[in-house]
């Protein structure tokens, strides 16, 4: 989706001119809003971290950041974190403490508390659009049975979502009504996890509001997925006991593990994209493919 232009103490995003589907930043005014989207919404989680939506600009035949001309291009200028204390680092190498963990969550209750809500959004919580994003997975990742997906699992895991779905329709409704449905993060996988002085969590979904605006639910059975992921299921757990325990939202276990196969799903299908993408050199696609491989396996885990 973006090209990440490190520069010191800085970072440079700046979005591809692309057409995913679920996203499209094919236009310059769009790429443009779609930049401050990313400020203004990743500010709740990482106010520290964003900074600014700056011109790209060609001058004397160079491409120039932040400087004065007519703008080719816009990018998100962000301060730098440290990559080493990133939580898909530091979960792999066992430094992820109880400690940790309990403080995420509680970032978390925080900000799901204050998130904003409304019918719209809670309209998105509703079974046709969970319907909606399940049956989008499968469409876009049949391409990839018998490569990344086996299509044994692929059938496995859409039976055991529609049958889950059909039996619990009344359940969504009521979460619907409990509130639960948040202006989120959507996109609360471990990578996006920095342990700074403040805890930051960054890189939140701008480009499309139908991923964003999910239960509260979907966005703590992310990254506890993602937590089992690195094999710490222990600290997975402690995350999801902790939520419920500060949240006070124990309904949110009938549905963690339907909401971790769809997460696993989703990001086995996302690395799957990157097969295709012709940014991704060659010799990268074999760990892009064992990691949709994993991914999608985990998915079927849950079931």
């Amino acid at each position: 989706m973006s090209f990440i232009l490190l520069a010191g103490s800085y970072v440079y995003k700046i979005k591809k001119p692309v057409n995913l589907g679920y996203l499209d930043y094919t236009t310059l005014v769009k790429r443009r809003f779609f930049c401050d989207q990313e400020l203004r919404l990743n500010r709740r989680l990482c106010p520290a971290a964003y900074l600014a939506v700056v011109s790209v600009v060609e001058k004397d035949g160079q491409i120039r950041v932040e400087q004065e001309g007519e703008p080719v291009e816009y990018a998100v200028k962000m301060k730098r974190l440290p990559q080493e204390r990133m939580m898909d680092l530091l979960l792999p190498r066992g430094e992820v403490t109880r400690s940790m963990v309990r403080k995420v969550a509680e970032k978390l209750v925080n900000f799901h508390e204050t998130a904003e809500t409304n019918q719209e959004i809670a309209a998105f919580g509703r079974l046709g659009v969970i319907r909606q994003n399940w049956n989008e997975n499968f469409a876009q990742t049949e391409k990839y049975i018998g490569f990344s997906i086996s299509k044994t699992s692929y059938e496995r895991i859409k039976s055991y979502a529609d049958d889950f779905m059909k039996k619990n329709a009344d359940f969504f409704d009521r979460r619907v009504a409990d509130g639960r449905i948040r202006d989120c993060h959507g996109d609360l996988h471990a990578a996006h996890v920095c342990f700074t002085q403040e805890i930051c969590i960054y890189d939140c979904i701008e480009f499309n509001d139908r991923f964003r605006f999910c239960d509260v639910a979907s966005e703590i059975a992310f990254l506890a997925m993602d937590t089992d992921r690195y094999q710490r299921p222990a600290l997975s757990r402690h995350l999801v006991d902790e939520y419920i325990a500060m949240s006070g939202d124990e309904d949110l276990l009938k549905l963690l593990n339907f909401y971790k196969c769809y997460r696993a799903y989703v990001r086995g299908k996302v690395e799957s994209f990157k097969l295709g993408d012709p940014y991704v050199p060659e010799q990268d696609k074999a760990r892009v493919l064992t990691a949709a491989r994993i991914y999608f396996q985990l998915a079927e885990s849950y079931i």
